[in-house]
């Protein structure tokens, strides 16, 4: 009986890939995982978004803006809480499978450890290709979206979102004044105060005036106006009259370049850096970048490992056991600590990047060694796979 029941739970449903066992537990897994990481993910963009408050209020964007701006980070932090929450789905679906005393009736029916950690197994794999997906392809793209959208806002759309009776910092050295403006977007009653040249500071003056849009570049039409500068030199007041003017309300020529950080470039440009764009003695820094990208999808499976090593190995308890999870937790957490040294000396000796996939894949390794190595004595013993002897073993214990 306990032999049918078990073949009854692994064996393929029609129009179905997975078997029952495995598709029941790879659902709660799956839902917990998309919950978990969603939460997590809306509450560091709660408080990384505070950040973005000053930018939103002294420019004077909309509430669209600041939304579009701040949700280009999002993919960043499901890439960087996705093998955590992994774990912490994992360990929790599997210890309340164990409360609720199903990985005992699991065991009793002669299902091994693999079978019943292979949905755990089959998550983890979903997190490491979504990591890396998230790492190589669409963490770039977001993060250089961003950077882009906060230049322009910083640089130029605030030249856009002029308001009526204020004075408006569109760079940290322009300032424009504009008294009122039609439907039409004309403006009128415009000042504008100019430091961009230190050492001749300049300040512009009409009755009117457009917003203009060159080369990318948000300029302004003057009509009728005067331009008024004081000669260091003698102290004179020297004023232009205008009945045309053009000015470029962007900052100056140096303070328009952007250079690209490294969490925007493609991981050929990382590993292959352009020497225009990368001094030598960062090269060391792109190339720690480039690598933390590959690697880093992997520590999800060693985390899964690891809350299933937690859960699936040693004597089951009936009064709860509180030592295995929290040791799981404290192991997961030195594994992060450990991987932030890692990636912060292999930044100082390239010679030392390889540490980044053991720490990354061996933990993994070690825990499916400790989990699976005897049910393969078993199978090298003659046992059926898969069912059977390990589970013997298991009951025995509890």
């Amino acid at each position: 009986m306990r032999m049918s029941f078990a073949r009854s739970v692994t064996r393929l449903q029609p129009r179905s890939r997975l078997p029952m066992l495995d598709r029941y537990v790879l659902r709660q897994l799956l839902v917990a995982l998309l919950a978990t990481t969603g939460g997590l993910s809306a509450l560091i963009w709660l408080t990384q978004s505070l950040h973005f408050v000053s930018l939103v209020v002294e420019r004077g964007l909309s509430l669209r803006v600041f939304i579009g701006l701040t949700s280009l980070l999002v993919p960043s932090f499901v890439a960087v809480i996705l093998p955590i929450t992994t774990f912490i789905v994992v360990q929790f679906v599997y210890q309340r499978l164990a409360g609720d005393r199903e990985l005992t009736v699991m065991r009793a029916a002669g299902l091994s450890p693999f079978f019943i950690a292979r949905a755990g197994l089959l998550c983890a794999t979903i997190s490491v290709v979504s990591c890396m997906i998230l790492n190589i392809w669409i963490v770039p793209l977001s993060f250089h979206a961003f950077k882009q959208y906060e230049f322009q806002i910083r640089n130029r759309m605030a030249a856009f979102m002029l308001q009526e009776g204020v004075f408006t910092p569109v760079s940290p050295t322009m300032t424009v004044y504009v008294r009122s403006r039609d439907r039409d977007g004309t403006l009128h009653g415009i000042v504008v105060e100019d430091d961009r040249q230190p050492d001749n500071p300049s300040t512009v003056l009409a009755q009117r005036g457009t917003m203009l849009v060159v080369d990318n570049q948000p300029r302004v039409v003057l009509y009728d106006g005067s331009r008024q500068e004081i000669d260091r030199k003698s102290g004179r007041l020297n004023v232009l009259t205008f009945s045309r003017n053009t000015i470029d309300l962007t900052s100056s020529r140096g303070d328009q370049a952007r250079f690209r950080d490294a969490t925007e470039m493609s991981l050929h440009e990382l590993l292959h850096p352009d020497p225009q764009e990368v001094a030598p003695r960062d090269r060391g820094k792109f190339a720690v970048e480039a690598w933390r990208r590959l690697t880093a999808p992997f520590t999800a499976f060693s985390f899964a490992m690891v809350g299933l090593v937690a859960v699936l190995r040693g004597a089951f308890s009936r009064h709860g056991n509180i030592i295995r999870p929290a040791v799981a937790i404290l192991s997961v957490v030195s594994l992060l600590a450990l991987s932030l040294m890692v990636q912060n000396l292999a930044s100082r000796n390239t010679s030392l990047i390889p540490l980044m996939w053991v720490e990354a894949i061996l933990p993994g390794i070690a825990c499916a060694l400790m989990l699976f190595l005897p049910e393969l004595k078993w199978r090298d013993a003659g046992a059926q796979p898969g069912l059977d002897a390990p589970a013997m073993t298991e009951t025995g214990r509890s």
